[in-house]
């Protein structure tokens, strides 16, 4: 009799238990579950200290750079417009050619510092490329700088911005992430074409794929080989710089043209790859 009274107190403190215990909600996509159980907070204290030591970073590879008057250090900043890019662009040129070594790290370790925290100006760096250094290494640079930026945002977004894109971006990754699964057999060809074309923002791609289980080699060259066509457009630009008043100068409607061609060229192989297995079948 005792053991049955005991049973049936456990059984009755059962779903008291169950009752107590509070759900989760979750993002789920294909082959990947998170649960919102994150804090957000803690998340974005750590994206801060990331930061915090980033600028550090920058810091140092500045202090290297040779010393400046005062007229020059006012021009060392983060271009915002044309008129910043050309005053920029003065006071690298007239040190390039000495300090060859401290003004390309300084240029690539900004390009990637923008990229990395989504932070506007790289277009403009992009531009300016086109007038510190010969087309080939300009385009290789910013390739580089994109691919890599790009991929240390990816890399924060898995470490510490899961649950900021639970909370605020849940509705676009679920939708995003249906339009990747249609491209999961030619995923290097879809992420060159999101790169060329102006459908969804760079940074909204770039915290969202790790979320949505884009690999990260995958990642890293459709947005190295992605970047090329709108980043010659840029880099062709900026061998005028001077002649530039606003970033919009830069696209010409024939430029835009051979954008679209290239994004429809790259799309072109899953085409091919579609109607071939239809035919196998």
């Amino acid at each position: 009799m005792t053991k049955k009274r005991g049973a049936t107190r456990e059984a009755d403190a059962a779903p008291l238990v169950e009752a107590e215990q509070k759900p989760t909600e979750t993002l789920t996509v294909k082959g990947s579950s998170y649960a919102g159980s994150g804090s957000a907070r803690r998340s974005l204290l750590i994206l801060v200290g990331i930061f915090a030591c980033a600028a550090s970073i920058m810091y140092l590879v500045y202090r290297n750079f040779p010393e400046l008057s005062a007229d020059e250090m006012e021009k060392m900043k983060i271009p915002k417009d044309m008129e910043d890019a050309k005053a920029l662009g003065t006071v690298l040129s007239k040190y390039k050619d000495t300090y060859y070594s401290q003004v390309l790290l300084a240029y690539f370790t900004t390009y990637v510092f923008l990229q990395t925290f989504a932070i506007p100006g790289s277009i403009f760096l992009s531009i300016l490329s086109g007038y510190l250094y010969p087309f080939p290494l300009a385009l290789f640079l910013v390739c580089l700088c994109s691919g890599l930026g790009a991929s240390f945002c990816y890399l924060l977004s898995y470490l510490v911005g899961r649950p900021v894109v639970h909370r605020y971006l849940t509705e676009r990754v679920q939708k995003w992430s249906q339009q990747v699964d249609g491209h999961r057999e030619h995923l290097i060809n879809y992420i060159i074409f999101l790169r060329i074309t102006p459908f969804l923002p760079n940074w909204f791609i770039n915290i969202t794929s790790p979320v949505i289980n884009v690999p990260l080699g995958v990642f890293f060259l459709g947005t190295f080989l992605g970047v090329a066509p709108p980043s010659f457009v840029a880099i062709k630009a900026g061998t005028t710089l001077y002649a530039l008043t606003t970033a919009g100068e830069a696209v010409s409607w024939s430029s835009l043209a051979v954008l679209g061609l290239l994004a429809l060229l790259s799309l072109l192989p899953v085409a091919f790859q579609s109607r071939l297995k239809t035919k196998l079948q």
